[in-house]
């Protein structure tokens, strides 16, 4: 069981990266629920492994690789299992006005917010993708991680994940060509 100590020490670092975890999280899943489901999971297997975490190094490197394990092991679950309906969450509303209350205050991140982060023909970009790619553009590019950090969160050799991010830049560069012409980012080629 991990002290008071220690749980403020968790408490203190951890929730920086919420936002980030979160939007990490909503551009793999693509849903709201589930991104919330695997933050959640994320924050639970982090405190639970607290006591693991070498002090003096990347906390955000180490919680975006349970982030990324945790993705990683439900899609694969989620694959294997047949979709099923839980028929207590099949009734709507929630049963006390404290629960109700709850969730009013949560002011976390918005889809709106979410929506104007990308344009919609750059999430369709994204989304052509493969998994492996999209999540070490989404590292590097938008949460800034380094190589080496980004190496140790999908636990595949830099030399990988060099490969993919230039492959995967290139893929994107090719689907966005258009819509760049478009939005006058780049010039028309003459005819």
């Amino acid at each position: 069981m991990i002290g008071e100590e220690q749980k403020r020490k968790f408490e203190d670092i951890a929730f920086e990266f919420m936002d980030s975890l979160y939007s990490t999280a909503l551009r793999m899943t693509r849903n709201t629920a589930e991104a919330e489901d695997l933050v959640q999971d994320t924050y639970l297997r982090a405190y639970r492994f607290f006591d693991k975490f070498e002090e003096g190094t990347n906390f955000k490197a180490w919680i975006f690789k349970i982030l990324t394990n945790t993705f990683i092991n439900k899609y694969r679950k989620k694959i294997r299992t047949p979709q099923q309906v839980q028929l207590e969450k099949v009734e709507f509303g929630l049963e006390s006005e404290d629960d109700q209350q709850a969730v009013k205050e949560w002011e976390g991140f918005d889809e709106a917010n979410y929506e104007e982060l990308f344009d919609d023909d750059i999430k369709a970009a994204l989304l052509q993708l493969s998994e492996e790619f999209r999540m070490v553009i989404l590292l590097a590019d938008v949460e800034g991680f380094a190589y080496k950090e980004i190496a140790d969160i999908i636990d595949r050799p830099i030399g990988t994940v060099m490969s993919r991010l230039f492959r995967g830049r290139r893929m994107l560069q090719k689907v966005l060509e258009k819509y760049a012409r478009q939005e006058g980012f780049i010039k028309s080629k003459p005819h």
